[in-house]
């Protein structure tokens, strides 16, 4: 599937512009991951930019988001190594726990672009270039920033041999890549 395609693809059911820009954040952090674990960038990209797609399919719904989003992608012939990945980016669906490197980055990957967009949005210039690493790694100890944000997930980098500091900081820097994108 081409870049292209799969952009036409969120678009046809994805409507929301934050949800659009959280597939976009996090296609840029897989990205990111995959460079520098040595992993294939293209696929990891591909599963970070498709990984909600059924999200308003499924209002969201964690006892069934991830199953549509795995039935569509079956059905355009997509990798099965990135359909498990994203419906394990949900273990509530499928009752199993992550357990390859593919699913931790994804998890981890996905949940850090909602903390850095909440840190972004305190800054008195809300713009991403402001941000700093430190600050992220900061907000991540105050368990009530962005509640709803699960530091469990985010700690996931650790299973894929990254330390918490240098995850962030690969992260915020492929957000940062693409500030205009997202509009911050």
């Amino acid at each position: 599937m081409t870049e292209d395609d799969a952009i036409k693809l969120l678009k046809d059911y994805i409507k929301n512009e934050r949800m659009l820009n959280h597939s976009y954040a996090t296609e840029a952090v897989m990205r990111a991951l995959a460079r520098r674990l040595g992993k294939d960038e293209e696929k990891w990209a591909l599963a970070g930019l498709l990984h909600d797609l059924d999200v308003e399919l499924t209002n969201a719904d964690l006892n069934v988001h991830g199953i549509e989003t795995a039935r569509i992608l079956k059905e355009k012939g997509i990798d099965p190594e990135i359909i498990d990945a994203i419906i394990m980016h949900n273990e509530k669906v499928t009752g199993m726990k992550r357990h390859t490197e593919f699913q931790h980055a994804l998890a981890a990957g996905e949940t850090i672009t909602g903390l850095i967009i909440a840190t972004t949005l305190v800054y008195p210039d809300k713009r991403l270039a402001s941000v700093k690493t430190k600050s992220v790694v900061k907000r991540m100890k105050e368990k009530a920033f962005a509640a709803s944000v699960s530091r469990e997930n985010i700690m996931e980098c650790e299973k894929i041999g990254i330390p918490l500091n240098e995850f962030v900081e690969i992260c915020l820097d492929a957000m940062q890549g693409i500030s205009a994108t997202l509009g911050l």
